[in-house]
């Protein structure tokens, strides 16, 4: 017998398994990476969510603090005014007929709601002695429609 047949030789052994905790730095770094998106992803949805309760909340108090029927038109076009700024700057310089087509926008309705329409009381009502409740009324929910639209647009 040889010395090499005398050596008891035996398979390779591997070594372990890496374990699977701790992560490697790479799994590190991914998940701070989808956390710090995640926060700025809740952030921005929180943001947005209260800046468009805010401008509910502005339009809705603005409406309510007016006294009159006359005021409540009035504080409806001047609340349209400002908004129609964000969609096109020289918006808010619009009169007539031109400003009921501005608010009647990409309106799928035949006639448009503010040129033939509930609207066209913010032609004079505003400068009226009075106001039919029945007309302020009918304008509100037109007009906040549009408000809210019109806000949502961004530059």
């Amino acid at each position: 017998m040889t010395v090499l047949q005398a050596l008891p030789l035996r398979d390779i052994h591997q070594p372990p398994a890496p374990p699977w905790w701790p992560p490697a730095p790479g799994w590190w770094w991914l998940a701070a990476t989808l956390l710090v998106l995640l926060a700025f992803a809740a952030w921005w949805w929180l943001r947005a969510r209260r800046r468009r309760a805010a401008i509910v909340r502005l339009f809705d108090e603005r409406v309510r603090a007016a006294a009159t029927p006359v005021e409540r038109v009035a504080a409806m076009s001047e609340l349209l005014r400002r908004a129609s700024r964000r969609s096109d700057p020289a918006a808010d310089r619009l009169q007539g007929d031109a400003w009921l087509a501005f608010l009647d926008g990409d309106s799928k309705a035949a006639p448009g709601p503010f040129s033939d329409g509930a609207g066209r009381v913010l032609l004079d009502g505003g400068f009226r002695r009075e106001i039919d409740e029945a007309e302020a009324a009918a304008l509100l929910p037109l007009a906040r429609r549009r408000y809210l639209e019109l806000m949502a647009v961004r530059r």
